[in-house]
């Protein structure tokens, strides 16, 4: 099915962008610090993304897209970076609004637990480019973020939580659930080639840092405050 991919990005997109004008949560109201934010951690996933693509540690079946690349990416992984960033930190946005900070005093601690454990499964596969890369990156992305001001662990958890569910979707079928083949393919020597369904383990600590990384950037965009 070609233009696959670009379907989900926009299926991801539409219903957090219709439902950013709720009248509690007024989610367009924090685009002047969603979009530097985005663009932020852009930076760091394009480059990454670009590296992996060209040394193929993974790369996209050409039958599921547009045909149009930039920097040897489909222009459909660039607008991933874009629709569902937004759509997860607008469910952050929403549980900011309608639910309180009920995870506060454990939000830490999960995080401190998760980072020692993010280390070590990254230390154990360090020939595994992907599992070392993104495990290790996100226990020390976490561990940093231990020592902010700006940052709600106990409300990114939730919202976090929330997200595997769209995730599982979307993810699910770009790595082939439903379909004749995958949207992305990923090299087993590069991966644990432990899977959910279709999709690498890897994928979910991947979108983690990448969610952790744009809602610090958010939170720090609008409180003016890090540390």
């Amino acid at each position: 099915m070609n233009n696959l991919y670009l379907w989900l990005n926009i299926g991801t997109l539409i219903g957090p962008f219709l439902l950013s004008f709720d009248k509690k949560v007024t989610f367009y109201k924090e685009w002047k610090y969603l979009f530097p934010s985005i663009l932020m951690m852009a930076i760091v996933f394009v480059t990454w993304d670009v590296l992996f693509t060209i040394n193929g540690v993974w790369g996209f079946n050409p039958d599921y897209l547009t045909g149009y690349y930039l920097f040897s990416l489909p222009i459909e992984e660039w607008l991933f970076f874009f629709t569902v960033p937004y759509a997860c930190v607008f469910i952050y946005a929403c549980v900011k609004a309608y639910f309180s900070d009920f995870l506060m005093q454990y939000g830490k601690l999960i995080s401190t637990v998760l980072a020692m454990v993010f280390l070590l499964i990254g230390s154990i596969f360090l020939t595994n480019l992907y599992t070392s890369i993104t495990f290790i990156s996100t226990g020390l992305f976490l561990l940093l973020l231990l020592k902010s001001t700006a940052f709600s662990f106990g409300r990114f958890w939730v919202a976090y939580g929330i997200s595997l569910l769209p995730f599982l979707l979307v993810n699910g079928v770009l790595t082939g659930t439903g379909i004749d083949s995958q949207v992305v393919w990923y090299n087993a020597d590069h991966i644990m080639n432990i899977r959910v369904f279709t999709i690498p383990v890897e994928d979910s600590v991947y979108n983690m840092l990448m969610l952790l990384m744009t809602i610090f950037f958010y939170e720090t965009f609008k409180y003016k405050k890090v540390w």
